[in-house]
């Protein structure tokens, strides 16, 4: 026992010399960028970083410029913090920096999908052919359909719906947009009140998964959660399976066109199983949230409230209810609302944090705006966190935390879309959707489902903020760096549905 006891003992001093020496030996080269390992052998910044992205990040901008790398977790990351020098990186003309080689490591680890050749070229393809044009109004109809059968019920509205009901405004709309997305995508059932029934239920597993994704991706879960999430993981490739596929009606074309290009491929039916998980978390992970912020700060801006009311009035009409009669409006309207799309990019401006990276895959020359030049070593990630250096920017976006539903308007009422940096004409002004390779491919219809779904409340239904006082909840800094920030906490609010004719 003693002899093994020291076997293992050296064998441990190895693996721990073999992650950290790399870490130890390296030393910043000429041309590179300003480097800080931190203190900790491999971990480096790891902690501070996890803790909290935005602090972080502001702190070492604030230390070494607009350009640094870090040690990460025995990876280093090199952060380019100015916007005027974004083009190169997203552009990558010399075909040096890899997003997929990434993009396929976090989805094997967070999935447990297996990607195949094309896969990143498919999803695009599909979501140009199905997720926009008239596939995408096609989709819309579903949506709008799939909406009134959760806020209103399969049989249409009842007297019960204009009285008030109260509510957290994140909860609602989490699980009101979750659950119209997943119907409208993977089909519905001959039984839809089952089919509303298990939409809940699947609801309340993506929620809890989504809890705790953060802390899955940076491995920081305890061994109890590791269990949970392997449970949630089984749970989702039972229930979004391709076998239960063939027992549902209007499955879309969006879904359709992926799962073909994958059985063509050969890919097995239990990965195409977890395929579907997948593009659940995809299409659904950010809709819910992004649509609590932008209520939330209609609910906060009476001005903003009565403009997007205003014109949502201009392009539907008053708005009519008859009994059993769903939610109908000309979805033509989604075309024309300068006000609510400009309310959109104000919302994702202060509340949409992704990061985008890159794999160097042989050292680069990176040239900045203002004629720099650094040398990016291969083998290293460079990262761009437009949050931070773009959104918060207040030569960018003057008062840059707060909100202004006619940020992204000109006087005459047409979209904005001329903004500036040391009196540079800037053209990454927003970026809550990526940028390049790695651009959101469902962009068009998740905006779309946010819009109908905001359209919907503020036509239909009186709403209000059960304390009008009540200030808006700080974001999780968890968060950061996954798409659409969520609350610390939830914001109480309360609904009715209008007296209708």
């Amino acid at each position: 026992m003693v002899l093994w006891g020291q076997v293992l003992g050296v064998l441990l001093v190895i693996l721990v010399g073999y992650l950290c020496l790399p870490g130890l030996l390296r030393r910043r080269k000429p041309q590179e960028p300003p480097l800080d390992k931190g203190s900790v052998p491999w971990l480096g910044h790891a902690i501070a970083f996890r803790k909290n992205m935005f602090e972080f990040l502001k702190g070492m901008r604030a230390k070494h410029g607009d350009v640094f790398t870090v040690q990460l977790g025995g990876q280093y990351f090199t952060f380019v913090m100015d916007p005027l020098s974004f083009g190169p990186i997203i552009k990558d003309t010399q075909r040096t920096l890899d997003f997929v080689q990434y993009a396929q490591e976090l989805v094997r680890k967070v999935f447990g999908y297996q990607p195949t050749e094309g896969d990143h070229q498919m999803i695009h393809s599909a979501s140009s052919k199905h997720l926009m044009g008239d596939s995408l109004e096609d989709l819309n109809k579903v949506m709008l359909n799939s909406l009134s059968l959760i806020m209103l019920g399969p049989k249409g509205w009842s007297l019960d719906a204009s009285f008030w009901h109260e509510d957290g405004l994140f909860q609602f709309c989490y699980n009101t947009l979750f659950k119209a997305g997943y119907l409208s995508l993977f089909g519905y059932t001959k039984n839809v009140a089952q089919d509303l029934l298990q939409a809940e239920e699947l609801f309340m597993k993506f929620r809890r998964f989504d809890l705790l994704f953060p802390r899955f991706v940076y491995s920081l879960l305890s061994p109890r959660e590791w269990l949970e999430v392997g449970q949630l993981q089984r749970l989702f490739h039972k229930t979004l399976s391709v076998e239960h596929n063939l027992e549902k009606d209007g499955v879309s074309g969006w879904l359709c066109y992926m799962l073909q290009f994958l059985r063509e491929q050969g890919v097995a039916p239990a990965m195409q199983d977890k395929f579907n998980f997948m593009m659940l978390w995809a299409s659904q992970g950010n809709t819910g949230p992004t649509s609590f912020w932008a209520l939330l700060f209609l609910l906060k801006h009476p001005e903003a409230m009565q403009a997007v009311r205003k014109e949502a009035t201009e392009v539907l009409g008053e708005a009519r209810l008859e009994a059993t009669q769903f939610f109908t409006f000309k979805l033509s309207a989604l075309q024309h609302t300068p006000v609510l799309n400009s309310v959109m990019e104000e919302t994702l401006r202060l509340a949409a944090s992704p990061t985008l990276l890159r794999a160097i895959q042989k050292d680069y020359i990176l040239k900045m705006a203002n004629g720099q030049e650094y040398l990016l070593r291969h083998g290293d990630k460079v990262a761009l966190f437009p949050y931070l250096s773009v959104h918060m920017d207040p030569d960018i976006h003057p008062k840059p935390t707060t909100f202004k539903y006619d940020r992204f308007l000109n006087p005459d009422g047409s979209r904005k879309m001329h903004f500036y940096k040391e009196g540079k004409k800037i053209h990454h002004y927003n970026m809550p959707w990526g940028s390049g390779v790695s651009i959101c491919p469902g962009r068009f219809f998740a905006l779309s489902e946010i819009k109908l779904f905001i359209l919907i409340m503020v036509t239909y239904f009186d709403l209000e903020l059960m304390d009008p006082d009540t200030p808006v909840p700080s974001m999780d800094p968890q968060r950061w760096g996954f798409g659409t920030l969520q609350p610390r906490h939830d914001v109480r609010f309360r609904y009715r549905l209008k007296c209708m004719e």
